[in-house]
């Protein structure tokens, strides 16, 4: 099930939210500032063990986290890549941090997820490419299973809003 809403992330009550993060995975600005802040310091303290272990996340990766205060469970966090015009893997890497974010979840006994639009701020990726490649990916990502995760697409922004809401209509 897909589910699209207007919203801030960090008032989405799913059992887990995706932040897109960078690979320090120690927070920055847009929706991973926001996410660490709502959060609180359980937040950055998890990320900090997962560098300790890991060095952390590489571009299309994900890991999990706990949510600190947040209504969510659990914070996925994925690194979207940066749009370098599309020469160097973005739109496979940007899939990937679509597809490792739900396994996550999977994994996890994750059964809501909530993404945000990935990519699409200070990344540059273009905001209708990168809706294409988040809705087919979790498309075929869920007709190859049979569990129910409900999947919902977090749109800041009225633009991106727009954008999912034209993609996601039956045809």
């Amino acid at each position: 099930m897909i589910e699209l809403v207007q919203d801030d992330i960090t008032r989405i009550e799913a059992d887990a939210i995706v932040n897109a993060a960078n690979s320090s995975l120690l927070g920055g600005g847009g929706v991973d500032g926001a996410i660490h802040r709502a959060g609180g310091k359980a937040i950055l303290e998890a990320c900090r063990k997962i560098r300790a272990r890991q060095g952390g996340c590489p571009t299309g990766e994900a890991v999990i986290t706990t949510a600190g205060n947040l209504p969510a469970k659990f914070v996925i966090h994925t690194v979207g890549p940066v749009w370098h015009g599309g020469h160097n893997q973005e739109e496979a890497l940007l899939r990937s941090a679509y597809t490792n974010s739900l396994q996550c979840a999977i994994e996890n006994d994750v059964r809501s997820i909530a993404f945000p639009n990935i990519s699409t701020g200070v990344y540059r990726f273009p905001k209708e490419k990168a809706a294409e490649i988040a809705i087919r990916s979790v498309r075929e990502f869920l007709a190859a299973r049979d569990d129910s995760l409900k999947v919902i697409f977090v749109c800041f922004d009225s633009e991106n809003y727009r954008l999912y809401q034209r993609l996601l209509a039956p045809a």
